[in-house]
């Protein structure tokens, strides 16, 4: 039985305190087109009294969340019952968006929402690790993101070398560590005189788990005219300009740049002023809580930090941008 189907069994048994329904392959499904078989994994079981249909969206495939919608009516004109979607992850905005609809949909461990059943329970019945009811700190974030970012993709890493690459103390390496292992996003061994870290997960199945104790890395934002700054200004984009490299979104009318707080100092340090407010022609600059250089040959800050920074922004233009993004993540 795939992980995702017992993780839907062990939860419903764990917040309904119901018997294990039984699940199996459902039998309509080859009557379907290629492309929803290739992007979910169809089941179907009863529950309390209600014979339903799972569509369980396969890891590897890439789907939009207007397609989920409009792919689930399809397959529930064919199956005549309540068909519900099942996933290891889905961001808030997401989520609102899918009841917005009276879509059915479950996260293991997490949310489950089915209407036909009268049936709504969020993330409070959650039991989590005590570790994950915190937010990681910014360097124990920065030090996870390097690692998943990491291609090819090695479940074991040495946690030492990537706090080195971001300039990391010893001790913000203990203390990180520690947080990664308490929140059970990797594992702590040693192999003679060197630690190492082991993601037992998958890249996209540690990031729906880490993304509760996940935070925005923006600490402020800042405006500063154009002019006289090109020597001592960040040049890494960030934001809807970042954003418009990876989607269609069309580019904000003025640039905006991510830089740490050492950056700004010396950028000041240079003569560089905040204006009071903002110009025509002015650059916004996003303060970061860790280095906006975690992928360093690339000219944006990395995808995962970005998504971070703009979750909660409700504009649909740039959720579908965001969905975009999420199809080129290496997982």
């Amino acid at each position: 039985m795939p992980i995702l189907t017992t993780a839907v069994l062990h939860y419903l048994q764990e917040v309904l305190g119901i018997e294990v329904p039984e699940v199996r392959p459902w039998a309509r499904a080859n009557e379907l087109p290629y492309f929803l078989r290739d992007a979910f994994q169809f089941s179907e079981m009863e529950l309390l009294g209600q014979p339903l249909v799972l569509a369980i969206g396969r890891a590897d495939a890439k789907r939009s969340l207007s397609d989920v919608r409009t792919w689930l009516s399809r397959v529930k004109a064919l199956a005549g019952q309540p068909v519900i979607y099942v996933t290891h992850a889905l961001a808030s905005y997401d989520r609102r968006r899918l009841i917005e609809q009276k879509v059915p949909f479950i996260v293991p461990g997490n949310q489950l929402y089915l209407p036909d059943l009268g049936l709504d329970l969020r993330e409070y019945f959650r039991h989590r690790a005590p570790a994950m009811d915190a937010a990681l700190s910014p360097s124990a974030q920065a030090m996870l993101i390097a690692a998943l970012l990491r291609q090819p993709w090695q479940p074991d890493w040495q946690p030492s070398s990537v706090a080195a690459e971001l300039g990391y103390t010893p001790m913000t390496l203990s203390r990180a560590v520690k947080e990664l292992t308490a929140a059970e996003l990797a594992e702590a061994y040693t192999v003679g005189r060197s630690r190492w870290l082991r993601m037992e997960l998958t890249p996209e199945q540690i990031w729906a788990r880490a993304k509760p104790a996940l935070r925005t890395p923006v600490r402020r934002t800042i405006w500063v005219a154009a002019h006289g700054i090109a020597a001592n200004g960040p040049h890494r984009l960030a934001g809807l300009s970042a954003l418009a490299r990876y989607s269609m979104l069309t580019e904000p009318k003025w640039p905006i740049y991510a830089l740490t707080a050492a950056d700004w100092k010396a950028a000041k340090d240079a003569g560089v002023c905040e204006l009071t407010e903002r110009e025509a022609g002015a650059q916004e600059w996003q303060l970061w809580s860790y280095s906006p250089a975690l992928m360093p040959d690339a000219n944006t800050v990395d995808p995962l930090s970005l998504a971070l920074s703009l979750q909660e922004n409700a504009d649909d233009r740039i959720q579908l941008a965001l969905d975009e993004l999420k199809g080129l993540l290496p997982w």
